[in-house]
């Protein structure tokens, strides 16, 4: 090679080229092949992230890209450690060639050691010498790992993590090692930012479902009826609505509106949901329930806000007592008024204020036939109109009808054509007239939990059929009584249910309380004084037992002022 044919006096003769031709020549092939190695290195760096990879998630998805990353740059090991909620550490999530450090959990500060001063500088990084005084992560010395160099994950800008590949050898990566390591990072922090996005995406979708109610709960006296429909293409918001029952008969009500979208906003969403819930067992004031929930949030989820509309209403349905964080107030229609936006004072958001707020409950009378509609601000904002125009065409459109009726009337009203911009949410409740209650049918599990929804049905019924609360209080005790006897006596560990009948026939009630197991005679002595205590405080007890159970027949007459 380092030689070349002259030609002199028409002889060929053999010339030795100089050293320093010779330097030139191998310098300028070396170059050449250099380049060709590079060209195909840059091939495969784009071929990272091949098509092959698509069903991959991102631990798999990881691994597969770091195995690939090792053997294009001839290293030994290559991990990707990905930031923590939060901001503040790294996580080794994922590596080839040092797996101990995803399966001990290592998590490095933002701003320490090696991995952490490339995150905090958002530069490349190489150091020629592992030690206890370069890096924190002493894996990496007990390794063996002589030489590193590391890259930010940035995608459109946000840092995602770090990558870093390492030697078992002393090695001097240089500008193009660099350069292939930055063009690798660039693919990985893609990858793993759109297989993130879906996975979350996909995670917060179900969050969601699991958290907005399937069906809405049966409750005596009171009709429901929802709508939920999520923005198009903008991503799983905050937004979500809840009806439950407490032990003590009173019936609550909350939708709201959490700020932010994805997998945050619905994870925030669970916690005021079960925060609400938790809180509303201990009291029956809207306004001291969304107090402990507004500390709640500020001390547990101080970056996150949200409003939220919390109603309770008293067992009978005929108030309900409503608190406002920053939501919109509720839609009032009732028989002998126009529908109307209820006037009640608004608190700000849950989260919005630094220190505790003083927040203000409304009472709202609520007659028989009544609605009232709740609603998230997806349903009434649009960029083309001021919102005031959108309350009031929905304040036309509300009525004293099915809540059914009602939700589909909203929503062929003020939702057309174009896409949302925002989750839409939508609740109405009817307030069932007494003439629509003469009777009801109970069904409930065989256990003694039961006996706390038995209770609560019949707080909501009677005073609607005219029930003074000396009979409210008489037959809580009657019913409940047959009700737990049938619990304990009727079925064996089995179980079964227990049914119930209730009809209000001019001024009294009728009540049938029946099962379908073989009674057990009650054990032990000073039995039998519950029976003796039903026929106290009724007008009748019948009880008839049978090869297909038992029935319990209770008759009282409604001693109050004014009966329907």
């Amino acid at each position: 090679m380092g030689l070349a044919l002259l030609r002199l006096q028409g002889k060929p003769r053999r010339h030795t080229l100089s050293q320093s031709a010779m330097a030139v020549m191998l310098r300028d092939m070396a170059t050449v092949h250099s380049s060709e190695n590079a060209e195909a290195r840059l091939r495969r760096i784009e071929a990272v992230t091949d098509t092959t990879l698509a069903h991959l998630g991102v631990e798999q998805l990881l691994r597969e890209l770091l195995r690939r990353i090792r053997e294009i740059l001839g290293v030994d090991t290559a991990t990707v450690l990905l930031l923590a909620k939060g901001g503040h550490h790294l996580v080794a999530t994922a590596s080839s060639g040092l797996e101990e450090e995803v399966r001990q959990g290592v998590r490095i500060p933002v701003g320490e050691g090696f991995a952490g001063q490339i995150a905090a500088r958002q530069q490349p990084l190489v150091i020629d010498r592992v030690g206890p005084d370069t890096v924190r992560n002493p894996l990496l010395w007990r390794k063996g790992i002589c030489s590193l160099a590391g890259v930010p994950l940035l995608a459109g800008g946000e840092l995602l993590g770090v990558l870093h590949v390492g030697s078992l050898h002393p090695r001097t990566f240089g500008e193009q090692d660099l350069h292939l390591l930055e063009l690798a990072g660039e693919r990985v922090a893609l990858a793993t930012r759109t297989r993130q996005s879906r996975a979350e995406r996909t995670a917060a979708e179900a969050l969601q479902r699991d958290l907005l109610p399937s069906r809405l709960p049966h409750v005596t006296g009171m009709e429901l009826a929802s709508r939920y429909v999520p923005a198009e293409e903008a991503g799983v918001s905050g937004d979500w609505y809840d009806v439950f029952t407490l032990p003590s008969g009173w019936l609550c009500v909350a939708i709201g509106d959490v700020v932010g979208r994805g997998l945050g906003a619905a994870t925030v969403m669970s916690r005021m949901r079960t925060a609400t819930r938790a809180y509303a067992l201990d009291s029956n004031d809207p306004g001291e329930v969304l107090s402990k929930l507004d500390r709640h949030i500020r001390h547990f989820e101080p970056d996150s806000m949200a409003t939220i509309a919390y109603g309770m209403w008293e067992p009978a349905l005929d108030r309900m007592h409503l608190s406002l964080a920053g939501h919109l107030a509720p839609v009032v229609a009732t028989p002998d008024a126009e529908p109307a936006i209820a006037d009640t004072p608004v608190d700000p958001p849950i989260g919005a204020s630094s220190a505790p707020v003083p927040r203000k409950t409304s009472t709202i009378e609520v007659p028989p036939d009544s609605v009232v509609l709740f609603y998230t601000d997806g349903l009434v904002e649009r960029r083309h109109r001021p919102i005031e125009v959108g309350l009031e065409l929905l304040r036309e459109t509300v009525r004293t009808e099915s809540p059914e009726a009602v939700c589909a009337a909203v929503m062929a009203s003020l939702i057309d054509a174009g896409a949302t911009g925002d989750d839409i949410a939508v609740l109405a409740m009817r307030r069932q007239h007494p003439d629509e209650l003469r009777s009801m049918h109970l069904e409930f599990p065989a256990e003694p939990e039961s006996l706390a929804e038995i209770r609560a049905a019949l707080r909501r019924w009677l005073p609607a059929v005219g029930a003074s609360d000396d009979d409210l209080a008489d037959l809580l005790v009657t019913v409940g009584e047959a009700s737990a006897n049938a619990i304990e006596h009727a079925y064996g560990p089995l179980g079964g249910t227990v049914e119930i009948r209730l009809e209000a026939d001019e001024r009294e009630v009728h009540a049938t309380i029946t099962d379908r197991g073989n009674w057990r005679h009650p054990r032990g002595q000073h039995r039998g004084r519950g029976t003796r205590l039903m026929r106290h405080l009724s007008d009748d007890v019948r009880i008839d037992h049978g090869a297909e159970g038992t029935s319990v027949r209770i008759r009282r007459r409604l001693t109050g002022d004014e009966v329907p």
